[in-house]
């Protein structure tokens, strides 16, 4: 592949069965950032044609989610849902090449196939009983108005590529169970589906997770059926995400979608830069997908499945808003906050939603703890309060007439004045904070510090 290779075509292919989880959008931005890097197109496809679980809903948060984490698409979103009838078509090629099959058995049988196949120390396979019906049993069964689904007679054959991830991967086919193309109801599988728009769409890179080898496998028997040059298409096969114990990262976990990170005030940037570099030995860098493009390579995947740490996520998160303008949150601030309300905590803040608390202390009701052993000092500290206007100086003035009263210099002056002031033991520098609480609420707050009714 040269650096801009045109012909160069990948492809997200979702199903809109749920919000995107943090797993296949980092799937969605390698395939862009593939794409982008070589000059090529990236296709947005929706694979909908599981009818009983795709939503209109999930699709538009599908596009939707995307764009905020910075990425667009060439073409789409194609739906499988309006590509029927070229399922159809292909369907019946396969057919009169005598690839598919009818089937008529229903999961219970196919169930006690399995179990009598392994108790006889055999494989739980399909064992193809249905391709051996004759024309007359075929036929019968027909008229008994059961509908058949279909299944594809793979090839007794291996099926080999080198993987730009993984290296050279083999798939037996004569050790899978033919699979189901076609549902009893007429409605085309995943498996199929994916496969005639892989071929139809020019698809010439495959960028996925490493739970789709068989998949691959499978795949690329019935693009060959389909009378493909499977040897046009390459495949890169990620390992697949873990969590920090090393188990799988649930899809169910619902904290861990586009939309639940982006609700909780995660930056685009944040994690577009660390899904990006996740998986490889290089160091996460925080950026807009248009931003990693030119440091992007897949050869720096390696084999092993990445762990997925929250902790990383956050401080990179942290390290995107210490930089980011007033002007680029205010619509996601709480109602009234002000720049100079954000410059003081956005160096304190793993996450945006934080703001909001934040903003409770500045100018809501704070309750403190009662510091009792601190009644001196408070008292004092109340006597020595500086009188507006307040500015950046107030600080420092109230904090040198305290140590002169006191003697009381640094964290020992100003752990018990954050206490009764903001109820927290660390937080944003008081020097920008205390002009935003503002004289009145100081005064409430150290009384109420004190065990005095506000």
């Amino acid at each position: 592949m040269t650096d801009r290779d045109v012909s160069v075509r990948v492809r997200f292919a979702p199903s809109p069965t749920g919000y995107l989880h943090i797993g296949n959008a980092r799937i969605a931005l390698l395939n862009w950032l593939f794409a982008r890097k070589a000059g090529g197109r990236f296709l947005l496809r929706l694979d909908d044609t599981d009818t009983g679980r795709s939503r209109a809903e999930y699709a538009a948060a599908i596009e939707e989610d995307l764009h905020w984490l910075g990425l667009d698409w060439d073409e789409g979103p194609i739906r499988q849902s309006d590509r029927l009838a070229r399922y159809a078509e292909a369907i019946e090629a396969l057919k009169a090449a005598g690839r598919l099959y009818p089937c008529w058995e229903s999961e219970e049988e196919l169930a006690a196939k399995r179990k009598q196949r392994v108790a006889r120390g055999l494989s739980p396979v399909y064992d193809r009983a249905a391709l051996a019906l004759t024309e007359e049993q075929r036929a019968r069964a027909f008229a008994s108005g059961k509908p058949a689904h279909w299944r594809f007679r793979l090839s007794d054959s291996e099926i080999a590529w080198e993987d730009l991830v993984l290296g050279r991967r083999m798939v037996k086919l004569s050790s899978i169970s033919d699979p189901i193309l076609v549902r009893a109801d007429g409605s085309p599988l995943y498996t199929f589906a994916s496969a005639v728009d892989d071929l139809d769409f020019s698809v010439s890179h495959i960028i996925r997770g490493e739970d789709h080898i068989t998949n691959t496998g499978v795949q690329l028997d019935i693009l060959a059926a389909l009378g493909a040059d499977i040897s046009a298409f390459r495949f890169a096969h990620l390992p697949l995400l873990v969590d920090a114990s090393g188990g799988p990262l649930s899809k169910r976990l619902g904290s861990l979608s586009l939309r639940a990170l982006r609700t909780d005030g995660m930056m685009p940037e944040a994690v577009a830069g660390y899904l990006a570099r996740l998986g490889t030995p290089d160091e996460a860098i925080p950026g807009l997908p248009q931003d990693l493009v030119a440091g992007f390579d897949l050869g720096r995947f390696g084999h092993s499945p990445p762990r997925f740490d929250i902790g990383q996520l956050l401080a990179l998160n942290r390290r995107v808003l210490q930089r980011t303008p007033f002007i680029a949150v205010c619509d996601r601030l709480p109602e009234g906050a002000t720049e100079a309300f954000w410059l003081a905590v956005r160096g304190n803040l793993d996450l945006l939603s934080e703001a909001r608390g934040w903003w409770e202390v500045v100018t809501g009701r704070v309750i403190p703890p009662l510091l009792v052993e601190e009644t001196a000092f408070l008292r004092t500290a109340l006597d020595t309060l500086p009188q507006e206007p307040w500015d950046e100086t107030t600080a420092k003035i109230w904090a040198e007439r305290l140590a002169a009263a006191t003697g009381r210099r640094g964290r020992a002056l100003w752990r018990p004045l954050r206490l009764a002031l903001t109820g927290e033991e660390y937080g944003p520098d008081m020097t920008a904070l205390l002009p935003l609480i503002g004289r009145d609420r100081v005064v409430s707050r150290l009384n109420c510090a004190l065990g005095q009714t506000p």
